[in-house]
């Protein structure tokens, strides 16, 4: 299983591996949807889940959307990101409405890191949010010997006793199984087809887990 350093980034692309790609200039954030709590990092105190969001596979699928959410962009930002990178033609701002209407806290899992801000964030509608650091191969690889997805240990750490849905298209039942067993709070580990993307069912599964959770509390 393949660990990418944090200087690079997988991006799907038509074939449909994905592979480092340079996500270009940032653009100017536009007005930003109804996002209260954000902007500011995540609150300790607060006891929503948090929502561990991928991009390759999740939000850009490997296969072009239909043209009809296409590259629209919000408030004028255009789906391009101005230096001929047509994936991100691929983002469809509905998924930024939709993700915040779940009721968790929002956290970018993806190897864009920050420009997950710079970048996608304005073309669908999201404030800034909290960004997962990796951490560098050498200094911890504790996943390598264990089969796991490389995030799998580090997002468990960074979550740090909250409970947490996680949305990525290349966790594994092993994944689930090490959350399950080492992290001390209810987890959703949700796998999204990354040839479609992120779809209104995952997000209703998503939904329905929080509903579930917090209904508990």
């Amino acid at each position: 299983m393949h660990r990418v350093s944090k200087q690079r980034r997988d991006t799907p692309n038509p074939n449909p591996q994905p592979g480092p790609d340079n996500p270009g200039a940032e653009s100017a954030a536009p007005q930003m949807l109804n996002a209260s709590g954000y902007g500011s990092g995540v609150n300790a105190g607060v006891a929503r889940p948090l929502v561990f969001v991928d991009v390759d596979g999740v939000l850009i699928p490997f296969r072009p959307r239909p043209s009809a959410s296409r590259g629209r962009g919000v408030d004028g930002v255009d789906g391009g990101d101005g230096s001929g990178n047509p994936l991100l033609e691929r983002l469809d701002p509905d998924d930024g409405r939709r993700l915040l209407s779940l009721a968790g806290d929002l956290v970018w899992a993806s190897t864009w890191m920050e420009d997950a801000n710079g970048v996608v964030a304005p073309r669908l509608g999201l404030p800034t949010l909290p960004v997962v650091d990796w951490p560098d191969d050498d200094e911890d690889d504790s996943w390598s010997a264990t089969g796991l997805h490389w995030k799998t240990v580090a997002l468990t750490r960074w979550a740090a006793g909250r409970a947490f849905v996680w949305l990525d298209d290349e966790m594994t039942g092993a994944d689930q199984r090490w959350v399950a067993t080492h992290h001390p709070m209810p987890a959703l580990l949700h796998r999204v087809d990354p040839r479609s993307g992120l779809t209104e069912a995952d997000l209703a599964t998503v939904a329905e887990w929080l509903h579930g959770y917090n209904g508990t509390r």
